[in-house]
C-alpha cells in the first residue's frame, strides 16, 4: 500500500476522534500523537481499533507508547501491509 493513501486513511480515522479538522491539511506526519493532536489514552485505544478494522493489521508487540508521531504509526501500517 503505497504512503500516501495510507496517510489519508489515517486522516479519516483521526477526524473520527475529533482531531482538529484544520491540522489533517497537508503533510501530517510530524504531528505527535497526543501533544498536537490531543489523543488521550482513550482516543488512542480508538485509533488502534480503527486501524485494524480498516487495513486490516494487528497491533503486535508494541504498546500505545511506541507511537510518538502520525509518522510512526504510518511507518508501523506500511510495514504491517506490504
Amino acid at each position: 500500500m503505497q504512503r500516501e493513501e495510507i496517510t489519508e486513511k489515517l486522516k479519516e480515522i483521526l477526524l473520527l476522534t475529533d482531531v482538529d479538522r484544520s491540522l489533517m491539511e497537508g503533510d501530517i506526519s510530524a504531528l505527535r500523537l497526543k501533544e498536537d493532536c490531543g489523543l488521550s489514552s482513550v482516543g488512542m485505544l480508538y485509533t488502534v481499533i480503527g486501524i485494524e478494522e480498516m487495513f486490516g493489521i494487528r497491533f503486535e508487540n508494541v504498546g500505545l507508547e511506541d507511537f510518538v508521531t502520525v509518522k510512526d504509526v504510518i511507518d508501523y501500517i506500511g510495514a504491517k501491509t506490504e
